[in-house]
């Protein structure tokens, strides 16, 4: 059994948007000592400005610690933990694909 091309490229997308998430996600906690979360964009100014790039990258990682905090805290349906990792998935492979595309464009 081989694994088609698409499906390969695909999986690779996933696996290293998630493993850049949580990269970027620990960088950050380790250079500021503050934790990423999406309320960075709350702050206003240009400290907002200049934590989209880490709030979108890192969101897959973000996206699954809150999902799974929020199960074994509030008791969260399983439901929404399933919706929560679909997306977090998604996004994963999109933001996987961008660094595999950036990563080929300078390697060229």
């Amino acid at each position: 059994m081989t694994i088609q091309p698409a499906a390969l490229e695909a999986l690779q997308s996933l696996f290293l948007g998630f493993a850049f998430a949580g990269l970027l996600a620990s960088a950050y906690e380790l250079f500021t000592a503050r934790r990423a979360d999406f309320q960075l964009l709350q702050s206003g100014g240009l400290s907002a400005v200049a934590s989209v790039p880490v709030v979108v990258f890192s969101a897959p990682f973000l996206i699954l610690r809150n999902t799974v905090r929020g199960r074994r805290i509030e008791g969260r349906p399983l439901v929404f933990v399933m919706l929560a990792s679909m997306i977090a998935a998604l996004w994963s492979m999109a933001s996987g694909r961008v660094v595999l595309d950036l990563l080929m464009f300078l390697g060229a």
